[in-house]
């Protein structure tokens, strides 16, 4: 392949994502980018996230045009030097897509993407999703209250191409058992403990976001041993400060416009809430023993609308590489808790950026989780 001409592609945010649609290029032909440059915005069923150069260069050819609808992977676009001809450019475009159908005529005869799995750990039967090589030290990515393994769906994919990553349903969300007995911060650690036990996982990066960078901290804390990496997205432990009227409101919503408003106050850009990612939380809602589940959690770990495990004056003792990543504009957890921690926990602030950071600002957040774990 000439490495001087960089492909633009479709990307993959999530198992479930088969296509996705442009919807609007921000640059034309003809104009320099640089790598992280917004360059256009791409719709899926799920949502609506801008796309990043992936390379410096020229954007000498956009291959599919704003409102079309391709699969995952397919061209979208070319980067390329100046001096890089025509010629070889329509070559590059030509060998790229015999290879990308070639591509999906066996990845449909292997059976597609893989798929999340079961395991019985501690009394739960817990759903999780593997990516990646076998080898090396895993990462295990824990989402927070009300979310599940898809939150990562920015991350995951993108970590995998280095690193084994594990996505993790806690008990009580997503495909995970919804009978959950003990609920707190130091029940879910055990859990995250006994899952890397059953799986065989010795040591493992770790990244929590909200209530599982809780989960995370406290794992680090409590058996540093098992740790090699934390990374923590707009966590709970740090704070006894919380958004007590959107915890009550997530945990009593069952309409779609109730539901709709409570989400967007989880983004920075309320518009990335799209229609089916509000069906999708109220499909999962009205499964039998989430409301229980759910009302459990929200009282052990947030009682009273306050974080009931504040671990704060803590992270002194942390022992292994420690990073805080938070939206300046979070609704839900103040960012001021990220205010006067250890210089061993290094803090990254995003403007512009909510509570989900790691799908808001994807591609930065994938490259500290990344080089942390790589320190």
């Amino acid at each position: 392949m000439n490495e001087a001409i960089q492909p633009i592609t479709m990307p993959q945010w999530g198992l479930a994502m088969t296509e996705g649609t442009v919807a609007a290029w921000q640059v034309t032909e003809g104009a320099e980018v640089n790598a992280g440059d917004e360059i256009m915005e791409i719709e899926t069923s799920k949502i609506t996230n801008v796309y990043e150069a992936p390379a410096n260069g020229i954007l000498r050819r956009r291959v599919v045009d704003d409102g079309q609808t391709v699969p995952v992977k397919a061209l979208l676009g070319i980067v390329a030097a100046a001096d890089t001809s025509d010629s070889e450019i329509d070559a590059f475009i030509e060998s790229y897509n015999k290879k990308f159908e070639e591509a999906l005529a066996a990845a449909e005869e292997a059976g597609g993407a893989p798929e999340p799995v079961f395991a019985d750990v501690g009394g739960h039967r817990l759903c999780y999703l593997r990516m990646g090589p076998e080898d090396g030290t895993p990462l295990v990515l824990l989402h927070g209250f009300g979310g599940d393994l898809n939150n990562w769906m920015f991350n995951q994919p993108i970590l995998a191409e280095d690193f084994s990553v594990y996505a993790v349903d806690f008990p009580g969300h997503g495909q995970s058992a919804k009978e959950i007995g003990s609920a707190g911060i130091d029940a879910l650690t055990l859990t995250v403990l006994s899952l890397m036990d059953t799986l065989k996982i010795d040591r493992a990066h770790l990244a929590g976001h909200s209530m599982g960078g809780a989960v995370a901290l406290n794992l680090a804390l409590s058996d540093a041993a098992r740790v090699a990496s934390l990374t923590m997205v707009a966590p709970a432990g740090l704070g006894p400060d919380i958004n007590s009227d959107y915890l009550s409101g997530f945990v009593q919503a069952a309409r779609r416009k109730e539901m709709k408003v409570l989400l967007q106050e989880l983004f920075a850009d309320p518009t990335l809430v799209s229609r089916d990612m509000v069906n999708d939380i109220l499909k999962y809602k009205r499964l039998d023993g989430v409301d229980r589940a759910l009302s459990t959690i929200s009282e052990a770990v947030f009682p009273g609308g306050r974080q009931a495990l504040v671990l704060r004056d803590r992270l002194g003792e942390l022992t292994v590489p420690a990073q805080v990543i938070w939206g300046k504009q979070d609704r839900i957890l103040p960012v001021s808790h990220a205010d006067g921690l250890p210089d061993t926990v290094s803090v990254h602030l995003f403007e512009g950026t909510g509570h989900m950071a790691h799908m808001e600002r994807a591609t930065d957040v994938n490259g500290l989780i990344a080089a942390l774990a790589r320190s």
